[in-house]
């Protein structure tokens, strides 16, 4: 039975261009950061319940959420009121959903990569790979790229076919970053890769120390990610160089996927922080500590930081100081939330999506 529990209604504005968080990190770049405002002050609005967990991220693309949940289902829920529009059903599904053009695509535990009509929920095509898929897609142009753990990186067209496939040495857990005509995409053969968008061939490979299950944030010639040996590494993807790293204490390995600002650069750690540097020199500016590992990869909208924990709390802090702005007890976090100017859509692991707006 799936239940759509109505807290309060909120007034919607009319401008759906402010409110699309159509990937993972909300941009090809993988940035993490938002170009809308959020209300000022938040309250939950509704929650829907599924009939097993989430451990992916919502996206949101005008007025409808789109998120894969371990019960087998893509579902479509209502931004206004949390009803379901629609459900998709598969099998389970621990990526996080991509929309582009009225589809949604989304891959599954058995390597399956679906595409959906967004509109009416109804399949448009599957392909299917050798491994679990958990990466989530990106766009490039009429190209769409997502990894899977048959070790190999794929680049198809809208209608299905393969242009092209990057052999790695191991799975690829995160979503690959477009800039300009190339894709860089970690894994856990250790390496950042970087690879032509049009031909598919390699350009560069950067030694990165250990498995990376997150996800590369770029920012110009600059990339961010962080490793499962307790590292986060900034990274000149052009040179093949690096410009900082940071070395946390064991046990600190970075599910979370990185926010990059023209100064900061945010991720979380599994030593439960979530810490700020200074973009360029590697700096620690703050760093915030919850009492649960911290997966879930932030979000910067404005001058706030949202992110969840383990710990069962989605964080609103300050991004200048790492100050704690608000907190809502929701149940664990594990992926990233999902923002646009209406409000923050954010699933935990028991199987919840909960709304969050001016009430």
């Amino acid at each position: 039975m799936f239940l759509a529990c109505i807290v309060a209604l909120p007034a919607f504005a009319q401008d759906n261009a402010a409110a699309d968080w159509p990937l993972f990190r909300g941009n090809s770049a993988q940035s993490g950061v938002a170009k809308c405002a959020l209300p000022e002050t938040l309250a939950k609005l509704w929650s829907f319940k599924t009939e097993d967990g989430i451990q992916g991220s919502p996206v949101i693309m005008k007025d409808t959420i789109f998120v894969g949940a371990l019960d087998g289902n893509l579902y479509a829920l209502d931004l206004a009121t949390g009803k379901k529009k629609w459900a998709y059903h598969g099998v389970a599904m621990k990526a996080a959903p991509a929309v582009r053009d009225g589809a949604v695509y989304i891959g599954d535990i058995e390597g399956n990569f679906h595409c959906v009509d967004a509109a009416s929920g109804k399949k448009r095509w599957t392909l299917a790979t050798h491994g679990q898929i958990a990466s989530p897609a990106n766009f490039a142009g009429d190209k769409i790229l997502f990894g899977s753990y048959d070790h190999h990186l794929y680049c198809v067209t809208t209608e299905g076919k393969i242009v092209w496939q990057f052999k790695t040495k191991e799975k690829i857990h995160g979503s690959p970053a477009i800039v300009d005509d190339h894709v860089l995409v970690g894994g856990c053969d250790q390496s950042l890769h970087v690879i032509d968008l049009a031909t598919g061939n390699k350009i560069a490979t950067i030694t990165l120390g250990s498995h990376c299950g997150a996800s590369v944030a770029v920012r110009g010639q600059h990339a961010y990610i962080g490793n499962m040996d307790s590292k986060f590494l900034a990274l000149d993807w052009k040179k093949g160089e690096m410009l900082w790293r940071f070395e946390g204490k064991r046990g600190g390995a970075f599910y979370s996927s990185a926010a990059v600002t023209d100064e900061f650069v945010v991720a979380g750690s599994q030593d439960k922080h979530v810490r700020a540097w200074q973009r360029t020199t590697g700096k620690e500016v703050w760093a915030f500590a919850t009492r649960g590992r911290v997966d879930s990869s932030p979000v910067v909208v404005g001058q706030r930081v949202i992110v969840g924990s383990l710990d069962g709390n989605l964080y609103l802090l300050d991004l200048a100081g790492g100050g704690e702005l608000a907190r809502f007890a929701l149940g664990p976090i594990p992926g990233s939330p999902a923002v646009c100017s209406q409000g923050i859509a954010v699933a935990t692991f028991g199987g919840e999506v909960h709304f969050l707006g001016k009430q």
